[in-house]
Formats: structure tokens, sequence, C-alpha cells
């Protein structure tokens, strides 16, 4: 059975890739091809006034499109002129136009006939005809057309300008965009408080729902569904939060028909009724349909019923295109309070099917989604009626839960994916800016593609507006897999650049693009103030005023600081050669986010480093409370800019989403820890937390010194300071030594190394807040063998020694391969192995910035040591017990089994198993806390114990047990690795 999901899915993207992977035509030259707009008249566009309302529609889109890009605004009519180019719009079997062409053997459709979705261009007899198999086949030509002649999707929702110019001639060959892998392909607006609820209603007015007027109305929906269809999508999910789509405006459900978007409702919202339909109408102890206002199928069944048989009759009656939502969840997106016996929910799914079977038809399209504690009906063996599809989900964070069983028949009805861009819950809302990797993204789509999900996706994308990027390629995915492999990711992102920016700088922004999406995927930015400890016990321990990323050792805060505010000025750089048109959408996809988060890391950085120097008594802690404060001014300035300053204030009201005050419990209560700041459902204003300390300062000069490595200040501090240690290996970043004055009045320190070929720089000097003094070997002369140099630091009176422990290991030629032991470990990155084994046709290959992975992805589990393998070569100085950390990307249990697996081996001996699952504990179920710290780390951090029997070269073996695993790095501590968040840098490496 499983090869016959194998060879289905393998059949239809070799299908995708002959249909659509090609590239797409351009413009012609002028007087060649199609004229659609020619020395300053356009083409008439002609749609029969018996046609679909969809393509009706966008046939008027398209004479808006062509005017837009050259000012020439095509007539649209229902009779073909006599004279002139004339486009022809129409579906094939609704437009006698283009039947007449099929008829009459001018127009080819057996490739197109009976399919889903597909669109089919051609110049027949002079005339430009964009037809298709449907509605949304044609509609999808169309706005192809519109994208060829410099029309962004994006248009209106980032202000995108066309690209003007006076000619527009179109190839004139027959092309198709092919039939779309995924068939239903959307996405869901949510978690709209505040940025999207504030904006819209005063934008688009009210809705129209007696005493709510902060609904959502049908010109809002307008925009949305254009721009869904512009990108190829053709479902939604509406938005939830104290919104419900049919009641905020009568004319709802009528502009999706209008459009022909396919409507639907959230996982919690079945028999196509919004939760907020119900909460709106019942109260404790009494509901419209004369019951307890429970939402409730045990206590309160026959209301239930009566209430979602409304929402079937209303579907047929307003005879909008659906996917019904069955089963059921408790409300406000928990579980339902009869408990989660299988037998109540299959007593569910029998009533509403018995619902669908009499008031509509049980062949409209209906879907399961096994989002959170809704996939334990599944594992325990409930199945919905053969032709529901079924929707497995992410944890929320971007990671799978569940693939189909590739051991046991398909399941008739399909399955589908429920995947997130956004996300309000444990451990913490992530709903500022866009924080996709699309690389992680490409991984897990190319998995779910891979086990046959294929009938429906659907992304949780908040405001939709800020998660542009990763939105875009979800669609993209999710229409043509085969045309986007890993390798060809790079080119994604140049052409999402130069659709909406043009050719000339769209390798340099899709650049940024690619490095902000990298920077971001290390930690979402709501959890920069939030530290996770796991003690030996296994307790994990939530610190929310201390900074995730290591202050002291391996210069971690100050490295990605840095990263990111280079990644900043790059952007800034670009924005003056941007030209002018193009600065407010260049605002609002590229630059906004980038110098925001830019900004917040570097407000954290002096916010914290602010917090520890206050501990040690560093005067210059006071200047650092006054940066964190400018950096969030400059928070607040950049968002302003987005309200008021880009595009004519056309967003006022919209960036004003918090992203700092998280975790502020004393402000605004005991949610604080994962809501964001907000009291009685209504955000707050950021505030700088934790908040900033300031000294009293004295006015006598005080010497103090703080190392590398250490969070202690001497004098005063316990013990005598050490730096770590040095080795001729050593890649981490130079040690230092920090002088500093703990009061208001200057002085002079001097440094004197206890050896000639220890050299401090600078040497002394005038201390009038702090000096760093970086300390370096000269290894041509330093003495062979471990050497302990006293290092003394003197000022204002007094003096501090420091210890430098010197490791100057001889590195005999044949130990010269690979990475080398320095500081006590070796540190690696996944992809720089000396050997990749593949075992039958399986091996491990690289996914650009996200780490190794099997492949095949449903490649088979292997015994422990008969997989594929990385090999990596090392050589280690030290002999003895080391401890081998695997950093691994926070994938989830997604087969079968009881967990994923890898193995671990040095040289030959014994590879020892890792079950990752059980190793963290993580339970992406009930969402525990273990669970919490992988996905707000991103990362599964295990570990396995060997022994190396002697120093020396030696080769590590990391083996595939299970696919699925993402490797991202390898830490070898030989006993001197200090804690950080994202590891060591990587070790110094010979080649070889």
């Amino acid at each position: 059975m499983p090869s016959e999901v194998h060879r289905r899915t393998f059949l239809q993207l070799l299908a995708l890739a002959g249909a659509g992977s090609a590239a797409l035509p351009g413009l012609a030259e002028a007087g060649t091809g199609f004229p659609l707009v020619s020395r300053g008249k356009a083409a008439t566009i002609v749609v029969a006034p018996g046609d679909l309302p969809g393509v009706r529609r966008v046939a008027g889109d398209l004479a808006a499109d062509v005017e837009r890009v050259t000012g020439v605004r095509p007539a649209v009519s229902d009779v073909v002129p006599e004279h002139g180019p004339v486009v022809l719009v129409g579906t094939l079997g609704h437009s006698p136009l283009v039947d007449d062409l099929v008829r009459a053997g001018r127009l080819d459709v057996r490739d197109i006939a009976g399919k889903w979705e597909t669109s089919l261009s051609q110049v027949v007899d002079g005339r430009l005809v964009l037809t298709g198999s449907d509605q949304r086949g044609v509609i999808y030509g169309v706005y192809e057309v519109s994208r060829r002649i410099g029309v962004s999707p994006w248009y209106w929702w980032a202000d995108v300008p066309p690209r003007r110019q006076a000619e527009l001639h179109l190839p004139g060959e027959r092309f198709s965009l092919g039939t779309p892998y995924v068939k239903y392909r959307g996405f869901f607006v949510n978690d709209e408080n505040p940025a999207l609820g504030t904006w819209a209603p005063e934008y688009f007015g009210p809705g129209h729902a007696p005493g709510f007027p902060n609904g959502f109305n049908h010109l809002f929906y307008a925009k949305v569904f254009e721009t869904m269809l512009r990108l190829r999508a053709n479902y939604l999910w509406p938005a939830v939060w104290g919104r419900a789509f049919a009641e905020d405006d009568p004319l709802n459900h009528a502009t999706a028909k209008e459009y022909g978007v396919v409507m639907g409702t959230s996982h919690e919202a079945p028999m196509m009724r919004g939760i907020e339909e119900w909460n709106r109408h019942a109260t404790p102890g009494h509901d419209p349909y004369g019951g307890t206002g429970e939402w409730s199928f045990r206590r309160n069944g026959e209301a239930i019923k009566a209430y979602w048989t409304d929402g079937i009759r209303r579907m047929a009656r307003e005879g909008f295109e659906g996917v019904v939502t069955l089963g059921m969840r408790g409300n406000g997106d928990v579980s339902l309070p009869d408990g989660d016996g299988i037998e109540l929910m299959a007593e569910i799914l029998a009533a509403e099917r018995d619902i669908l079977a009499r008031e509509l038809s049980t062949d409209v399209p209906q879907v399961w989604t096994l989002y959170k504690e809704v996939q334990r009906y599944w594992v325990k063996g409930l199945r919905p009626p053969d032709d529901v599809i079924v929707v497995f989900t992410d944890d929320n964070w971007g990671n799978i839960r569940k693939h189909p069983d590739l051991s046991l028949p398909p399941h008739p009805g399909g399955y589908g994916l429920y995947y997130h861009f956004d996300y309000v819950g444990g451990g913490r809302n992530y709903k500022w800016v866009d924080t996709a990797l699309i690389a992680n993204t490409w991984e897990q789509l190319n998995q779910a593609t891979a086990y046959g999900n294929d009938r429906l996706w659907v992304a949780n994308v908040g405001d939709m507006k800020g998660n542009e990027l990763p939105l875009q390629f979800f669609l993209d995915y999710a229409w043509n897999p085969a045309a986007w492999p890993a390798e060809r990711l790079s080119t994604w992102e140049r052409e999402f650049a130069a659709l909406n920016f043009g050719p000339a700088l769209a390798g340099e922004i899709a650049g940024v693009l690619h490095d902000y999406g990298r920077l971001q995927s290390r930690r979402k930015p709501e959890l920069l103030n939030r530290r996770i400890t796991l003690a030996a016990d296994g307790t994990i321990t939530y610190d929310d005023q201390a900074t995730p990323f290591s202050l002291v050792n391996y210069g971690e805060l100050d490295r990605v600081t840095a990263e990111w505010q280079d990644l900043g000025a790059r952007a800034a750089r670009l924005s003056p050669r941007v030209p002018a048109a193009y600065r407010d959408a260049f605002y609002e996809l590229v630059l906004y986010e980038v110098q925001a988060s830019a900004n917040l890391y570097a407000l954290r950085r002096a916010e914290f480093t602010n917090l520890l120097y206050v501990t040690q008594g560093r005067a210059s802690a006071n200047g650092l409370a006054a940066v964190t404060e400018a950096r969030f001014a400059d928070d607040l300035a950049l968002a302003e800019k987005y309200n008021t300053g880009v595009a004519g204030g056309k967003w006022k009201g919209f960036q004003t989403q918090p992203h700092i005050d998280y975790g502020d419990v004393e402000r605004y209560g005991p949610n604080a820890p994962w809501q964001q700041p907000e009291l009685n459902n209504v955000a707050l204003p950021d505030v700088i937390f934790p908040a900033v300390r300031r000294l009293d300062v004295p006015a006598a000069a005080s010497l103090g010194v703080a190392v590398d490595g250490a969070a202690e200040a001497w004098p005063g501090a316990a013990g005598r300071p050490a730096l770590p240690e040095f080795s001729p290996w050593q890649s981490a970043p130079a040690q230092y030594i920090d002088v500093f004055n703990r009061g208001r009045t200057p002085f002079r320190c001097t440094v004197t190394p206890g050896a000639p070929w220890v050299r401090v720089e600078p040497r002394g000097g005038r201390v009038e807040e702090e000096l760093r003094m970086t300390v370096r070997i000269d290894w041509a002369r330093a003495p062979r063998g471990t050497t302990t140099v006293p290092i003394t630091v003197s000022g204002a009176g007094s003096s501090v020694v420091v210890d430098a422990v010197v490791r100057h290991r001889d590195l005999p030629a044949p130990w010269r391969r690979g990475f080398v032991e320095a500081g006590g470990y070796v540190s690696v990155e996944a992809p720089h192995c000396s050997a990749n084994v593949a075992v039958e046709g399986t091996s491990w290959r690289r996914v650009p910035d996200l780490g190794m992975t099997p492949f095949p992805v449903t490649s088979a589990s292997r015994n422990p040591g008969a997989g594929p393998r990385l090999e990596y070569r090392m050589t280690l100085f030290t002999a003895g017990p080391v401890t081998v950390w695997a950093y691994l990307s926070p994938r989830n249990n997604v087969l079968a089994g009881d967990g994923l697996r890898y193995a671990v081996s040095f040289d030959d001996a014994e590879p020892q198993v890792v079950n990752i699952t059980k190793a963290t504990g993580a339970d992406d179920t009930s969402m525990n806390r273990q669970w919490e710290r992988t996905t707000s780390d991103n990362v599964n951090l295990t570990s396995t114990g060997h022994v190396v029997g002697a120093a020396g070269p030696h080769v590590l073996k990391f083996w595939m047990v299970d696919p699925a695993v993402v490797l991202q790095k390898l830490v070898v501590d030989t006993g001197g690795l200090r804690p950080s968040y994202l590891g060591p840098p990587e070790s110094m490496r010979w080649p070889g």
C-alpha cells in the first residue's frame, strides 16, 4: 500500500514538473506578439454575459491592471468588436465564445478539460484567449497576465507600484500554469488583535452586526479575496477574534461567491459557523435554541445540533462554495469540556454527517483537522467517513506533528496540512513580524508532499500583512512542489524580490531577506527576554528577566547583536537606492522588519548588559540604561513611521503589536509569561521589561575588573579570576579583560603580564568608565604544555591578578585532519562532514541554512549502525569520558513509533541510540513545559556519553535510525564547554 502512495505522489509531481515548472514567459518585444497595449490603444477585453461571476469580475481587474501599468484602460465588453485586438476571457463550458473556438477546432483544450483549476492562454486567430477548466483556472490565468505585465499580487496590501511602461506585447505561444498539486490552498486570518483589528474597521468602516463594530466587512474581505486569487490560493478561514464572518456583514458570503473563493471555518468552528456566532447569542442558562447556553454536546446536544443545522441551511440558501469543518473542540481553542472519549467524538461526527445529508449533501467537501488534542482520536483509531479530508497539523511552531502511516491503507478522502506563521499560546505568542525561515518551511512542506498530503493546506498568517513572504512561498510550493527543490530556494527569494521591486536590486534585496530569515530562526523576538534552564533533575525554569544568549561566554550576545546591526545597515544602505516609487513597499516588506528587529537586539543587549553591569558596580551601567531607553524610542519611531509616514498614512493603527513587555506579571497578570501585554482583552503599549537600573555612582575612583567567561567582578568576588583556556587552535573570540571604574573620577591603569609572550592590548590607559583589553599569545615563543601566567591589573590604588591558562599542544602531521579540539570542546556544523555514507539509496542531504536530514524522507527506519551516516574527522587532545551534544531541529514524533531516534558512535564503537522524544520529554499534544522549551529554543538538545581511549585523530559518526531528524550541529565536550544558547563557534578545521 505505501508503494501506491509513493507512486501516486511521484506521478503527480512529475506531471506538475512538466506542466508548470518551466520559466514563465515574459513580455514580447514591441511590434511582436499580442498587442495588449500599443500606440496608446488597448485591446478590448471580452467576457460572455453568462460566464461565471468570478470570471466576469476578474476581467475588470485585468483592465484596471493594464491601466495601472500603461495609463490606458481597456474596454470590457460582452460583445466581440469588429476591429482591433481582443482578449477573450472565458470558462470552458460556460463561455460560448470559447466553446465555439473549441468546436471549430481552433482551440485544443484536451489537456485541461475536466481538470481542477487549470488555465490556458493562447493566441487564436489574432485574439488572446484566456480560458480555463473551471472558474478559478480562468482567474489564475488572467492574474498571471497581470504579473507578467508588472502588477504584483501585493500591489494593494504592500503598496507595490506597477512597473510603468507604454507598450505591452504578450507572447502568443500556448501556456498553462498547470494543475495545482494541493487542491485547496489557503490561509487563516487569525490573532488579529491589536494590529489588523485596530486598522481594518477604521479603514473599511465598522462591521454591520449590531453591537459589534469591530467586525470585518465585505470591503475588507474583497481585498483579501483578490490577493488570495492573485497568489493562486482558493480557500480562507476568516478572522475569529471576536468576529463572525456571516454576521459581521451579510454581504461577506456573497462577496466570496462573487470572487470565486472557497470558504471554510477554523478547526474549532464546525458546520460553517464561527464560534463567535455562538458566543454572541448564548449566555449562561440560555441560547437561541432553547438550550442551556453551554458549548457542550453531552449537556446541550440538541441546541448544538440545531445551531449547526442553521449553518448548513445558510450555506445551502446562499449557495457559496465551501469546505465544511467537522468535529468539535471546546469554546476558546481548548479541548472539549465533555472529555476526550472516542465514542463521544464518533457521535459528534455522526450527528454532523446526518445534518449534512438532511440539509445539503454529504458530497460537499468536508474536513476534520487534528489540531492539538484532536489528534488523540486519530491515534486511538477513530476514522472519519471515507470522503472526509483528514488534516494533520504542525505544533504551532512550524514542526509537523504526525504523518500518515505509510504501512496502512491510505485514507480515501486524502490528507491535508495546517501550518503556522503566527501563534498565540504557550510558551509565548509570536505575532509581531515575520520569523519564518524558508528553508525550515520547505523541509516540512517537502515532508508533507512526500507523505501524500495533497488535499488541503492552510496556513495561519495572523494579520496576513507582515507575513507576505512566507505566505507566498507556502502557496507557491502548494501549487507546484516540483518547481522548488531545496537547491532553488535562493532563486525563489530573488524572484520574490524581483516581483515586488524589479530586477535591478532583486539580488541584494533577496540577500537581506534571506539573512533576515536566518537570523530570526534562532529565536522569536518575543522571547528575547526569556532564559530557559534545565536542571539535572529535569526541572525546567523560565527567567523572563534574562537574555537567553550568553553575556559572558563566546561573546555570544555581542556577536548576534553585531550580525543584526550589520543586516540593518545593509538594508539602510539599500533604501536610498530603491526607486522612490518603491520606498513604501520597501519599508513594509523589508526595511521595517529588518531595522525594528535589529533595533530590538540592540535594546536587549544594552538592557541586559546594564543589569549585569549594575551587579558588578560599573559606572557605565547608567549609560547603558540611557542606550536602552534610546532604542525603545527608536522602536516607537519605527512603528510610528509605519503607521503615519508610509503610503500617506494608509496603515494608521496597524503597527501596534506589543513585543517587548512579555512576562511582566506585575503589570498585566498571570498570563504574562505567554500572552501579549493586555488588560481586558485590549493590548497594552509596550514598556521596557525588565526595567533597566541605575547606580548612585560615588565620586572617588575605584578599580573594577571583569574577565571573559565570568559574570563576577573583582575586587569583591570570591577566588581569583581566570580567563578561558588559550589554544593555538581556538576559534572562539579572543579572550579579554575589562578594567572599569566604580566611581566618577577617572584613573589610570596598568596591565603587566607574567610572561613576555602574553600580549595585552592596550597595556593600560586612562579609565573614565571602562577599558577592554584583548589578551593574545605569541605562539612562536610560548612553551609547550600547560602554563598558567598571572596578569596583574593595577589602578586607583588597588590591583587584581588574572590567571591565563595557556595550553600549547603539538599537532603532529598525522593528526592534522578534520576539526581540532580547543578550549575543551570540538564544535561542528552539521553540513561540514568528512563523509556522507549512503545505504540502499538513502543518504543525508543538506538543506541550506538548516542542517542535514535523511533523504528520501519516507525512508524506512534502520537498525542502529546499519543506516546512512555522517562522519566527522576530528583530533582530540583529551582521552577519557566525553559528551556529544546533538543540536537537532525540534521535530515531533511524526512516525508511527514511540519517538524519533538517531545514533552516535566514535570510530568503531557500538552506536549509542537516542530516542529524542523520550530524552526531551516534549509532548506536542499536552504541550508540556518540555515541549515549550524545545520550540522556544528552536532546538532538541540531546546528549550521549562516550569514552575516548587515547588522544589523537578520531571519527565521530552520526547514524540515521529514523528519517525526519534534522541535525544542525554537533559539539563534543571534553571538559571545557561553557554555557551558551547557540553553542560555541565552529572549531578550526584542517583540510581532509
